[in-house]
């Protein structure tokens, strides 16, 4: 990630097709999904196609990808929040459901995601508080302010 003067973030990535079976795209079903994502510092990520679009299962595909760009986004952007607020997160984990649709040419989009946060604080004096910061988690949230999908968000604040 570069921070320009003007306050632009930019990230870079590089990304490898790496399933070539030695004919190249010559046919559809001839070749691998296999890619190969190098960001500069962390490790490789190898990802595929969905199954359905006759990818490798065991690899991650774009569509998973973004559903964890959103759950994690949201995560972050609530954990920061809640520490500023003086609310002590014990546990966190979501149960993120997306919903794609492809369309009779072929293409496709997503047409909504879905967040089940769940979330373990200390103090039950702050649940309800809590349970509010994810309204400002998902504004804070820069890759849901990115979608044109309805991204939403059903919580759970457990105080303990």
């Amino acid at each position: 990630m570069l921070l320009n003067p003007n306050g632009h973030h930019e990230y870079r990535m590089h990304l490898q097709w790496e399933g070539n079976r030695g004919e190249g795209t010559s046919n559809y079903g001839g070749y691998d999904r296999l890619f190969r994502i190098r960001m500069d510092g962390k490790p490789d990520l190898l990802g595929s196609a969905d199954p359905a679009f006759r990818g490798d299962s065991s690899k991650h595909n774009p569509e998973d990808l973004l559903l964890a760009a959103l759950s994690s986004c949201h995560l972050l952007s609530y954990l920061a929040l809640c520490a500023r607020r003086g609310i002590t997160v014990l546990e966190y984990r979501d149960e993120a459901h997306g919903v794609m649709v492809v369309t009779p040419k072929g293409g496709g989009r997503f047409t909504s995601v879905t967040l089940h946060p769940q979330v373990i604080i200390r103090g039950k004096e702050q649940q309800a508080l809590a349970l509010e910061l994810h309204t400002q988690a998902h504004a804070d949230c820069f890759i849901a302010a990115s979608c044109n999908f309805p991204v939403e968000n059903h919580p759970e604040v457990i105080a303990v």
